[in-house]
Parts: C-alpha cells; sequence; structure tokens
C-alpha cells in the first residue's frame, strides 16, 4: 500500500546528509515507495478553515545531488496519511501557529507526528517535571530568591533557559559563586522569565544519554554524548562526542514511567535525555540522534516508526 507523506523541515538544501534523522525517515519512506511532499514552514496557509499548503513532490536519489523537487503545488494537508513536523527549535510564536494548522490537518484524517497539541503542551524541558521520581532535584522559577536558596541548598547547579536548544545558555552555578547574580539576572531577564535549575549530576562526564521510543517503547540502544574536555554540555552541537550505549536497568525503569503518558498524548518518537540516573529533558519536538544509533548498532530506527504509523493506518 502506498502513503503520502507530508514533510515540514528547515530548507531541504541546509540538510547535512550524514546525521540529519530527517533524512532518515525520508530515505526508509522513499524505500516503501510512499509518495513524499516537501513543504517549509512558511509554505502553509489556512484559507476558509482550510489547512493547506504549497508543496513540492519529492525524490530521494543515490547521488551526490541526493533529492530532486518537482514543480510547486497546492495541497490539503488532510489528504496526506502522515505529516513529520520536523522544524528545528526554537520554539517560537511561528511555531505554535504552525501546530494550530496542523491541528487542523489532523482534524481531516492526517496523522502529524508529533500530536500537534502536545508539541505546544510539553515544553521539552518543563515536560520533564511531570516525572518527578526520575529527575534530579529540580526548580522552575524566575524569582532571584527562590534560585540563589535552591543554589545554597544543593551548591553544585546547572542553570538553564526553558526554550534552549543544543545546550546554549546553560550555565553551572558553585555555592558562593560571585557570577551567581549576573547568570540568574541574565536567565531571568531580571526576574521576567523563568529558568529551571537542577542539582548539578556528576555523570554527565560519562555522557548525556539520548535514548529514542516509539509509542512508548524504547530503542534498546542509545547515544552517550559525552562533554569534550574542559566542557559542561554534552551536545553534539556544543562539541560533545558520541558513544553508543545499550540502555541500563534504569534506563528502561524511566521509560516505563513516561511511557503511559506519551501515549495518551499521541507522542509518537519522542526522545529522552538521561544523565547518570536522572531524566533531564523529554523532546519531542524535532528528536535527533537516529544515525548515530544506527550506525553504532546496525538497528533502523526510521524503519520502526514507519511500521509504527502503518499500523495506525492498516489496524
Amino acid at each position: 500500500m502506498t502513503f503520502k507523506l507530508a514533510v515540514i523541515m528547515d530548507p531541504i538544501n541546509k540538510t547535512n546528509t550524514k546525521k540529519d534523522s530527517t533524512l532518515a525517515m525520508l530515505r526508509e519512506a522513499s524505500k516503501r515507495q510512499w509518495e513524499l511532499v516537501y513543504f517549509e514552514q512558511g509554505d502553509l496557509f489556512s484559507r476558509n478553515g482550510d489547512a493547506s499548503g504549497i508543496g513540492r513532490p519529492l525524490t530521494l536519489k543515490d547521488a551526490e545531488q541526493w533529492y530532486e523537487l518537482a514543480d510547486e503545488q497546492e495541497y490539503h494537508l488532510g489528504d496526506f496519511d502522515f505529516i513529520l513536523m520536523r522544524k528545528d527549535p526554537p520554539f517560537d510564536m511561528n511555531y505554535i501557529y504552525t501546530t494550530y494548522l496542523l491541528e487542523r490537518a489532523e482534524q481531516a484524517g492526517a496523522i502529524v507526528v508529533n500530536k500537534p497539541q502536545s508539541l505546544r503542551d510539553c515544553n521539552e524541558k518543563f515536560f520533564a517535571t511531570s516525572f518527578p521520581q526520575c529527575c534530579p532535584p529540580l526548580l522552575v522559577s524566575q524569582r532571584a530568591d527562590l534560585l540563589r536558596e535552591f543554589i545554597q541548598t544543593h551548591k553544585d547547579v546547572v542553570i538553564k533557559p526553558l526554550d534552549g536548544m543544543g545546550g546554549e545558555s546553560i550555565f553551572r552555578v558553585k555555592g558562593k559563586d560571585e557570577n551567581t547574580s549576573v547568570i540568574i539576572e541574565t536567565l531571568t531577564q531580571h526576574e521576567s522569565r523563568p529558568v529551571m535549575a537542577q542539582q548539578y549530576i556528576p555523570e554527565i562526564s560519562n555522557g548525556d544519554k539520548r535514548i529514542l521510543l516509539i509509542d512508548g517503547k524504547p530503542v534498546p540502544y542509545a547515544l552517550a554524548r559525552v562533554p569534550a574536555e574542559g566542557e559542561l554540555r554534552g551536545n553534539l552541537a556544543a562539541g560533545g562526542s558520541g558513544v553508543g550505549q545499550a540502555l541500563t536497568e534504569r534506563d528502561y525503569w524511566i521509560c516505563e514511567q513516561l511511557a503511559p503518558t506519551l501515549i495518551e498524548k499521541g507522542l509518537i518518537f519522542v526522545g529522552i535525555d538521561v544523565i547518570g540516573d536522572c531524566l533531564t529533558e523529554v523532546n519531542v519536538t524535532s528528536p535527533t540522534c537516529i544515525r548515530e544509533i544506527d550506525r553504532a548498532f546496525e538497528t533502523n530506527i526510521a524503519a520502526l516508526l514507519l511500521d509504527a504509523l502503518e499500523l495506525r493506518v492498516l489496524d
């Protein structure tokens, strides 16, 4: 059976062909002879309440010029079997408006990965607080006095913005660090925006593990992103190196704690971050690391995802 797949992504000519997880999904869909149509976020629109877009049929090739785009056409988004929302953060108002459009497409029959309402509801840092049994001690606040109290209590703390990505603007603060006040002022924008403070987890030296879940079921391998020497952050975008690892018993337990909520919220493809024994983030917008895990363990994570999508239609 041939399915119609729309992908909403960043400009395709800027794709990193060695690492991009969306490309892994598209290659698997192409192998299955699905019909592919490419959109950028700005191509979507609503006319008289109907979610539509100006898209271009996409063909993948095994060549240096690895893709071919046909002429633009207007599409009703509800006519697609599946829509992959793979636009990378920042998660801004434009992103939220896009989820409104995708919700209309969902109402018209398309399966959107991930569910538009849940993309809005599940901030990738704050959503982790739904599972306190899995997390380190943490605080979300914009009040400087509460943040200072948390730092004094836990002595060694990481503070980060709620809307950051790729490890940007993450600070480590110890005890009576003379920069504490300026860090709090900068991140909270003088107590006008909440931030997250978490107790520092020393096991970050062994890597920040990215674990991928499909329909609440974890892929049995993770990518541990190990910080570069002298660096706090393990993010690959911040210079970390990726090391493949099998999941631990604790990793599976964390996934079990999250699974019912992920399924309930229609979060089909999710990437969680685990440091040591602690959940730190739940990534729902555009999870990555498919290619790195596939290379390390000869898995085919995109195939598992597409199998899950096909089951939704064929059941």
